[in-house]
């Protein structure tokens, strides 16, 4: 089994000193965030620019809101790709099936016109995306066994994947979109998550085993109530839709409600069960000081996709040599960063071994960083057009890109090692919420970001993460108890 501690697991270093079965999910993974940051890369400006540029011309407060509750709608998602994978299909098969959605999102955004074509290409994607990410994180966990130092250093090689594809999605989806118009830039995107799920369809086979296992399957006699509940929510979400309920304006703040609630259902689900023991049930309660810290920092790094878009095309001076580079160009300096840094983070969490920070540890300095990159933003504040020197921003996404280090790779791996057995991908689906949460957070936030008085969004954003941080640097040792064993 792939999780067992055997010699022959541990020999196999063919990709890169890691397990070659990893390649295939890398693979997937790669051109998914191809597909996925391409479109959000020019998601934005096509919702807040005017018709005659080719958008839809909604504010550019309500366009956020909607980017962020996309993006927060993605990672809740992946609560019922989680559940389907550990009760009726496993994890590999949900991951196959979520490419086919978003492949058919991304179609239905780049020919669908107007509102209709985001409506119904954001719901699948949202959808199609959530399935998969639990899904290929949990897949990869399979691959190794639980004190198999290499761990680490593997899910960082597969942030890596994970990173070129959203270094090249916003760069070619932007130049399609300023040449061509926003369809074609859509359409590349559904170019690149076919080229995943054709490349994903001959490699799958090579997958373990334990990839495929269903840990929890549901009885055949609830399957009749599980449509029956499904077929219920997607007609209350519709009527609430109809009667004015859930509108454009509020979708950001829709999604932090159902997201706090899922949590709260989920954790409380988890810790209740019967099918774990008191070392499991105390590995949960450890892992939640994590997701606190973890909602901190994406509330903030999720801001790339929001307020830095708006910043981008209004403040930044984006002008090289002449040629004004397109705004979605920002969104790939991160994951330039990730591909040279990641693999020096998986070098040295690889050579210290055990004597490498705690995860706790990792988290606090990850929050703390991030909060220091917003307060990098004061000596810019009250700016004007083109004020902000391209230099300023590449220098700050670095700061991002140091804090996102320490905390999604390592949140990932510590995930499935925390992770009780029978809630194995679900609980992968909880650090996903975390996501979630601070995703739509990042979107709601848009609102009380004002060009003219920068000063005290940056300032209390940025001084809120590090005291997080600060106050789980604090509590290392208590949390470290609480997860028995794992570091």
């Amino acid at each position: 089994m792939a999780t067992s501690d055997t010699s022959a697991e541990k020999s196999d270093t063919r990709f890169f000193g890691q397990p070659w079965a990893l390649v295939h999910i890398f693979g997937v993974e790669m051109w998914e965030r191809f597909s996925f940051y391409g479109m959000q890369g020019i998601l934005l400006i096509y919702l807040y620019f005017s018709v005659t540029e080719g958008g839809l011309g909604l504010s550019q407060a309500v366009a956020g809101g909607i980017v962020g509750a996309y993006g927060g709608s993605v990672y809740l998602s992946t609560i019922l790709g989680a559940w389907i994978a550990d009760r009726m299909l496993g994890s590999e098969r949900v991951l196959f099936l979520s490419a086919i959605v978003i492949v058919a999102g991304h179609i239905a955004l780049a020919l669908l016109p107007g509102f209709i074509g985001v409506g119904v290409g954001l719901v699948l994607v949202a959808l199609g995306s959530g399935g998969l990410k639990a899904n290929a994180t949990s897949v990869v966990g399979t691959l190794y066994s639980a004190d198999d130092t290499r761990r680490d250093a593997g899910f960082s090689l597969f942030y890596l994947g994970i990173n070129l594809g959203a270094f090249m999605g916003p760069i070619l989806t932007g130049i399609l979109q300023s040449s061509l118009g926003f369809h074609y830039g859509f359409g590349l995107a559904a170019i690149g998550m076919t080229l995943g799920l054709v490349q994903y369809s001959f490699g799958r086979k090579a997958l373990p085993d334990e990839a495929r296992r269903v840990p929890n399957p549901l009885p055949s006699s609830r399957y009749p109530l599980v449509a029956i509940i499904a077929v219920a929510a997607v007609a209350l979400i519709a009527v609430l839709v109809l009667i004015g309920v859930i509108r454009a304006d509020n979708l950001a703040s829709m999604v932090i409600i159902g997201t706090i609630v899922a949590t709260v259902a989920y954790f409380a689900v988890i810790l209740s069960s019967r099918r774990i023991d008191g070392t499991e049930r105390s590995r949960v309660w450890g892992f939640l000081p994590l997701f606190v810290t973890s909602v901190a920092f994406w509330s903030l790094y999720q801001q790339q996709f929001t307020v830095l878009t708006v910043y981008s095309d209004e403040r930044l001076d984006r002008n090289i040599f002449g040629f004004e580079m397109p705004v979605s160009w920002v969104q790939s300096i991160n994951p330039v960063f990730i591909i040279i840094l990641s693999g020096v983070f998986a070098a040295i969490w690889t050579r210290l071994g055990r004597r490498q920070p705690s995860t706790p540890v990792k988290f606090a300095l990850g929050a703390m960083i991030m909060g220091a990159a917003f307060l990098l933003f004061l000596p810019f504040a009250g700016g004007g057009a083109n004020s902000t020197p391209l230099i300023a921003i590449v220098g700050i996404l670095f700061v991002f890109t140091v804090a996102e280090l320490l905390i999604s790779p390592v949140g990932l791996s510590v995930t499935t090692k925390l992770a009780p057995k029978v809630f194995h991908t679900q609980m992968v689906a909880l650090f996903f919420l975390s996501i979630a949460l601070g995703t739509a957070i990042s979107g709601w936030l848009v609102q009380f970001y004002d060009p003219k008085n920068e000063v005290p969004y940056f300032s209390i954003l940025g001084a809120l993460a590090i005291v997080v941080g600060l106050g789980l640097l604090v509590a290392v040792k208590p949390v470290l108890r609480l997860m028995k064993g794992v570091s």
